[in-house]
């Protein structure tokens, strides 16, 4: 219920290009603050100094950018459904912030595996929407902070392999077509050779359950990336084309059956399940979704926490993917 009272991203908007493919793109920006170490390799102090310092020069730059002081699990759980915040992210340890702004279409992590992780969120395939914001945001602060560059290796990073241009550009894609063709695994090692990554609906170290597959790149042009994604697009449509409207039926409705049945849910059976009635809410299946924009919007409000300690969660899950089935 807490959840599914939050604000929902920018990114949710109904107006997404390709949304029945791509629920969202986003870019990311990775800087460090020249003469200081590594968040890892800091002490306390080192971390205050850091956060200090991007904190006062956000507030110069009046970027609209609010510091999140203290959110609970709940919170940090719907920013990690709306991609906004990394799941491992320590918001709550000495020396770490969060900023985010009115739209949430913009955040700011200091002191994760770098000083500053900045990212903007924008609507459905919106590539270019997305890296303009953050270039423009890394820009103001860069104006107020020395960033660590260098000449032969470009800007600085904990990762030697984020080392460069230090940007990330990614789309969230459903590609559940290819997934039902069995060809997923086969094109996306293929996009692999060309330096793009795939990875599950919360980022480094997810799988790609339910056929959600986050699809990035570190290096490399704009215009690549575009490209590769484009090929996505073509092809899972094509994917989708080639299953019969009746098999869709029966699958859609044996998810919609699951769901009604299940008191308790696991997030990756969740997440099977919203894969079926996402695919029949975007061709318009008789008694369906009503959208597949309402489905990418419960997607930010579930409950991602599997330990003992939240074992409610399962319960929690399975009761408010009743309520979206059954309307």
């Amino acid at each position: 219920m807490v959840l599914r009272s939050m604000p929902l991203p920018a990114w949710l908007g109904q107006d997404a290009p390709q949304s029945d493919v791509v629920l969202s793109s986003r870019a990311r920006y990775m800087r460090n603050l020249r003469g200081h170490r590594f968040p890892h390799a800091c002490d306390r102090a080192e971390l205050g100094t850091v956060m200090r310092l991007v904190l006062d020069a956000a507030s110069q730059a009046k970027l609209g950018l609010e510091a999140l002081k203290v959110i609970s699990n709940a919170e940090r759980d719907h920013l990690v459904g709306c991609r906004l915040i990394s799941p491992d992210f320590p918001w709550s340890e000495h020396g770490r912030a969060l900023l985010i702004d009115e739209s949430r279409s913009m955040s700011l992590m200091v002191n994760e595996e770098d000083h500053l992780r900045l990212q903007a969120l924008t609507a459905g395939w919106s590539i270019d929407a997305a890296d303009s914001l953050a270039y423009k945001y890394t820009c103001a602060l860069g104006e107020r902070l020395e960033y660590a560059y260098s000449k032969d290796f470009g800007y600085l990073s904990a990762s030697p392999f984020n080392a460069g241009e230090g940007r990330r550009m990614s789309c969230m894609l459903h590609l559940i077509g290819l997934a039902q063709g069995k060809r997923l695994p086969s094109v996306l090692k293929a996009l692999a050779t060309k330096g793009l990554t795939a990875r599950g609906l919360f980022g480094e170290s997810s799988r790609a359950i339910g056929a959600f597959v986050q699809v990035s790149v570190l290096q490399g042009s704009r215009s690549e990336f575009v490209g590769a994604v484009d090929y996505l697009i073509r092809e899972e449509r094509l994917a989708r084309q080639g299953l019969s409207r009746d098999v869709l039926e029966v699958k859609a409705a044996q998810a919609t059956e699951f769901a009604i049945a299940s008191r308790t849910i696991s997030l990756a059976d969740a997440l099977r399940v919203l894969a079926w009635i996402r695919w029949g809410a975007s061709v318009k299946l008789p008694g369906a979704v009503k959208t597949a924009r309402d489905v990418d919007a419960f997607l930010t409000t579930l409950e991602i926490r599997s330990d003992e300690e939240h074992k409610n969660a399962s319960r929690n899950r399975a009761e408010s993917l009743r309520g979206l089935v059954e309307g």
